[in-house]
């Protein structure tokens, strides 16, 4: 079973993504913040994390960062309400795979997540 993280502080959100994506078949959880999703990283094996870009103290830029300093090869969807351009470029060039704006299509989202782990598999 592929594990995903919703990284978000939209507790709103990352309850009804979990579960969204639990009823489909994924092992997901979620925290709300940069510093809990490498607290969470420590310990447990993720497939794909979920980012959102804008979240206090830390961003989705910052998480990005670590992740390629740290040398980890988790695969990252940004999902965000502040979709634009050179965002997408932004987090394009730190690393992340796809970028999907909110409020998030969930047909749409499930068919990114599918094509980022395949690629995964196929690497």
């Amino acid at each position: 079973m592929e594990s995903i993280l919703v990284v978000d502080d939209d507790i709103n959100l990352c309850i009804v993504l979990t579960e969204e994506l639990t009823e489909i078949g994924y092992n997901a959880n979620y925290v709300q913040s940069a510093d809990s999703a490498f607290d969470f990283l420590e310990d447990n094996d993720v497939d794909l994390i979920l980012l959102d870009l804008k979240m206090p103290n830390k961003d989705g830029f910052w998480v990005l960062n670590q992740l390629k300093e740290k040398g980890l090869k988790v695969k990252v969807i940004v999902l965000t309400a502040y979709a634009d351009v050179k965002s997408a470029i932004d987090s394009a060039k730190l690393g992340a795979s796809d970028f999907i704006s909110k409020p998030y299509d969930l047909d749409e989202l499930i068919i990114t997540i599918r094509k980022v782990l395949q690629k995964e598999h196929e690497n």
